[in-house]
């Protein structure tokens, strides 16, 4: 009833204190000009960090009058202080400019003394290197929210699902004082989120990053450094929970050096701003993130529920998704074609080119990462309790070989030398072949070694169907985040293709492919009545001429592309007349057969 309250109470300051700094901030100056580093066309007031601390200061009075956490004092008093000594430096950093590096000294001397309050109620459990490891995380979280407030709603919301996160899964190591803190900080970013939502109306400003960094990343490392083996189970799942800021700040800070950029020149770089070019809307971007924010978070309460042994494949496979939605995002352009200039020019160049393109590293690591994981969670669903730890042994010492066999066996099938952009049913038989030589080999080589003692023969099925399916997914994974790009683009146009043969087929094709083009096609018309309603290379089917009208409207389109060679002059007189008549345009693609 108290935390509900505590949130409640902080959600309706916020929205209070927001709208009187919103009020109060052109008055004093403070307020964001467009840029062409910003994310924003429209003067906006900012400091709104004022409101968020405020309010999360007064739903955590409440501690006040619970005479049981104040015995414990010592335990959480150092967090609200190393946010209240962010939001000053945040305060000065709105107002006086305070450079970069200003900033970085400032978090690691709060870092510092933070660690050192947290160590001294626990000295027995922290170490010097994790002392250090603290500063530095201390520092690096701080410094993430901040990169990360860089489009409407996207810091605040995503601190919200990590407070809470923190909050659910660390209940009991936290405290009551911290709990109570981080359920007051969640109610001041949402009340803050009426005001910060696209198209914001008040930004937060550094003072607000600054103190919501400090504030998790204090929070974080108190259960790490009260765990009996620190740094192992906590520090996973802190990582998981906070896993869009970390990743936005790495993701950011390799990109601008690999554009040779300092890293603290801004820009609109980060992910974020990457989805939006590639046709997402502001509002889908942040979305999207936030859904990365709430899988990790799924992620690791499922890691703490059922232990590391059992969740260690779904770890392995967030953190593949992760990894592939970076490589994804850092081929969209957004430092004009110098985007891997410093790379091109340093004097690994070669070596790094012969990796990437002729002996394809990435691919090979992938996979076994990938090999691994599958033949683990094989194990894991074929076995259970003590006949799990009977069994695994045998796991630990095939891995080696079974990964050499069926890398091999890959290589072998020549899955390697395809793209992953045009990967496609054609490319299916390649995996098949491939993994299913390298299960057959795994097979062989557990007879000869083991006279396949200790195995399993559903053990090699699972891993044969669990391996094929990874491997599909992320072959075709590039090929379905170009086609969901294509489809959500805003600046597409979107149309109609007169025609679902071969030539049609093949231009709705191209239009993916190509982004060059901007068309989005929403749907076929065709004439055949046997093709109504049924889906050809993913685009609807909608009917004949008498449905062309309706699908114009239905669909929104923009133009219409005839495809067919076979229209015939008063067909296309007809369909010339029904787009006048909504003002779409009407152009025919001629292709030449050779």
């Amino acid at each position: 009833m108290i935390l509900l309250f505590t949130f409640v109470l902080a959600t309706a300051s916020a929205v209070a204190f927001g709208g009187m700094v919103r009020r109060t901030a052109p008055a004093l100056g403070a307020v964001v000009p467009p840029r062409a580093d910003r994310w924003h066309d429209q003067p906006t007031p900012t400091m709104g960090g004022v409101a968020i601390a405020a309010a999360t200061a007064l739903g955590f009075l409440i501690v006040l009058v619970r005479p049981d956490v104040l015995p414990w004092v010592d335990t959480w008093l150092p967090v609200p202080l190393a946010g209240g000594a962010m939001f000053v430096v945040g305060i000065l950093d709105d107002r006086l400019q305070l450079s970069p590096l200003a900033k970085l000294v400032s978090s690691l001397i709060v870092g510092a003394f933070l660690v050192f309050a947290l160590a001294r109620s626990q000295p027995e459990t922290v170490t010097s290197w994790q002392s250090i490891v603290g500063i530095v995380w201390f520092a690096g979280v701080c410094h993430a929210l901040n990169l990360l407030d860089n489009m409407d709603g996207l810091a605040a919301g995503v601190a919200f699902i990590g407070a809470g996160f923190l909050t659910w899964l660390f209940f009991e190591p936290l405290g009551p004082a911290l709990v109570v803190l981080l359920v007051s900080l969640c109610g001041a970013l949402l009340g803050f989120l009426y005001w910060n939502r696209s198209r914001a109306r008040l930004f937060m400003g550094d003072c607000g990053s600054l103190f919501i960094g400090a504030l998790l990343a204090g929070a974080a490392l108190v259960p790490i450094f009260g765990a009996r083996e620190a740094f192992v189970d906590p520090a996973l799942l802190v990582l998981l929970v906070l896993v869009v800021p970390l990743f936005d700040t790495g993701f950011v800070l390799v990109l601008r050096r690999l554009a040779g950029r300092p890293a603290t020149r801004g820009g609109t770089d980060h992910v974020s701003h990457r989805l939006v070019s590639l046709g997402f809307s502001d509002r889908s971007a942040v979305r999207i993130l936030y859904l990365l924010g709430l899988v990790g978070g799924a992620t690791a309460w499922a890691l703490q529920v059922a232990g590391v042994d059992s969740m260690l494949p779904l770890v392995a496979l967030f953190g593949v998704l992760v990894t592939l939605l970076g490589i994804y995002l850092a081929r969209v352009p957004a430092y004009n074609a110098q985007d891997f200039v410093a790379l091109q020019k340093s004097s690994f160049a070669p070596l790094l080119k012969d990796l990437t393109f002729r002996w394809h590293a990435g691919q090979v690591m992938l996979d076994l990462v990938l090999i691994s994981a599958c033949y683990y969670f094989a194990y894991r669903l074929r076995f259970e309790g003590e006949s799990l730890e009977i069994f695994l042994p045998y796991f630990t010492a095939s891995l080696p070989v079974v990964v050499g066999v069926k890398l091999a066996s890959l290589y072998v099938s020549g899955l390697y030398q395809r793209s992953w952009d045009t990967f496609g049913l054609r490319d299916l038989t390649a995996v098949l072949r491939g993994v299913g030589l390298g299960s057959i080999l795994s097979v062989l080589v557990a007879a000869y070694f083991y006279r396949f003692e200790g195995f399993s023969r559903l053990v090699f099925i699972l891993d044969f169907m669990l391996l094929t399916a990874a491997v599909v997914a992320t072959r075709a994974s590039f090929r379905t985040m170009n086609l969901v790009a294509a489809t959500r683009n805003k600046r597409s146009r979107r149309v109609i293709v007169y025609g679902a043969g071969a030539f049609g087929q093949l231009l709705v094709r191209e239009m993916r492919a190509n982004p060059d083009w901007n068309m989005n096609p929403v749907a076929f018309i065709d004439d055949d009545p046997l093709k109504a309603r049924r889906w050809i290379v993913g685009v609807p089917v909608r009917g004949g001429l008498g449905q062309l009208e309706r699908t114009l409207t239905e669909r929104d389109a923009d133009e219409v592309i005839l495809s067919s060679p076979t229209i015939d002059d008063e067909t296309e007189r007809q369909i010339r007349h029904i787009c006048n008549i909504h003002g779409k345009s009407v152009r025919r693609f001629h292709m030449a057969i050779q």
